[in-house]
């Protein structure tokens, strides 16, 4: 977008001043960047992503570029849990055969810059639907369609093969089920506080009805109408898919299953609805079971026990949300919107226990 068009526009939806914890170096990254792009003169404003509770994003404005910067939060101590580099090589990777990735500018292992590793890409300009409206005015039918178009860009990057992306060495081969169930229920107890259920009884029964793997293929891991940017002339076109720390070669359903654990849908209950991080509830919209049933007839991959895929999926929120509470419960981190995240805790433990029943 060039400069004249931004002419003093405000930040895309989202950005807001830089919190003083997340705060860093602007003339340190300015400077490495000089290195590895050609840039405007002068520093750039930058703003800070609202969303998000895991790695940070900032937007670098410069006079004619928009860049958008991935760091992980400050004191993180295991690189693994945030890698940059490999979040940075992902989308680098599949950017030629999955054409929705931003296109990557840079990546910095050097920690003396602003204390982490991190890495810059473009930012995509486009309309991102936010928790409590789709950004653009749809018709029931449109946002209907909004979402096949949805989850037919999922089915694509199903379908993208590992080999031909260079991706072969992202995940760890068969087994990965397995894998999922005993490492989120490791982490689950590890984060546990008080003020939250124990989910042992969830974490058997998830133990106990383990399907074998559907199929291998790249999977996104973190799939959401807030991760996906829509076209600013064509709102019914994604043109791009966002967030991809927790990529991985894995089991398409449950990819699914864990895209679905966000989709609050317009009869569910208040509980649910209270905690919903997408206008996945909009006039019109699918339904989950509409999005399972489609999905299943564009791939031919028919699960025979949904509820598993389903209750891992909210099983699988629900730890996220605790090990960002765990944070902010030891004071690792004041930022106020954690404050609370206990409570959807305590509501996804009883939705998986009502699935669970309902199931037999």
């Amino acid at each position: 977008m060039a400069a004249e068009e931004r002419g003093g526009a405000t930040p895309p939806a989202g950005a807001r001043e830089v919190r003083a914890e997340d705060a860093f170096d602007v003339a340190a990254v300015d400077g490495w960047l000089r290195a590895q792009t050609e840039l405007p003169v002068g520093l750039p404003e930058v703003k800070q992503f609202s969303g998000g509770a895991s790695n940070l994003t900032y937007l670098l404005r410069y006079a004619d570029r928009d860049l958008i910067l991935r760091r992980p939060p400050k004191g993180t101590k295991a690189r693994s849990a945030h890698d940059m580099g490999r979040e940075y090589r992902i989308q680098a990777a599949l950017k030629p055969v999955f054409p929705y990735v931003p296109t990557m500018v840079a990546h910095c292992n050097d920690d003396a810059v602003i204390g982490s590793e991190f890495y810059v890409m473009e930012r995509i300009a486009g309309t991102i639907p936010r928790s409590s409206a789709l950004g653009v005015d749809l018709t029931p039918a449109q946002t209907r369609q909004l979402g096949y178009t949805l989850i037919d860009t999922l089915i694509d990057l199903h379908q993208v093969d590992p080999e031909q992306a260079g991706l072969t060495d992202l995940g760890r081969g068969a087994g990965y089920v397995e894998r999922q169930i005993s490492g989120w229920t490791g982490r689950y107890r590890k984060a546990k506080t008080w003020n939250v259920p124990s989910f042992e009884n969830v974490m058997s029964w998830l133990a106990a009805n383990q399907p074998p793997d559907a199929a291998t293929c790249v999977i996104h891991n973190d799939f959401r109408l807030d991760n996906v940017v829509l076209d600013p002339d064509d709102p019914l076109k994604v043109i791009g898919v966002l967030d991809w720390e927790l990529a991985t070669l894995g089991d398409p359903l449950m990819d699914l299953g864990s895209a679905l654990a966000y989709w609050v849908q317009a009869d569910d209950d208040w509980a649910f609805h209270k905690f919903k991080m997408q206008p996945s509830d909009e006039p019109g919209m699918l339904t989950r079971e509409e999005i399972v049933a489609y999905y299943a007839e564009k791939t031919d991959l028919k699960p025979a026990n949904w509820a598993f895929y389903e209750v891992y999926g909210l099983f699988r929120l629900a730890v996220i949300c605790q090990q960002i509470y765990y944070r902010y419960h030891h004071k690792q981190t004041r930022n106020p919107r954690f404050k609370s995240l206990w409570l959807p805790v305590n509501v996804l433990e009883r939705r998986c226990r009502r699935i669970i029943r309902k199931a037999g």
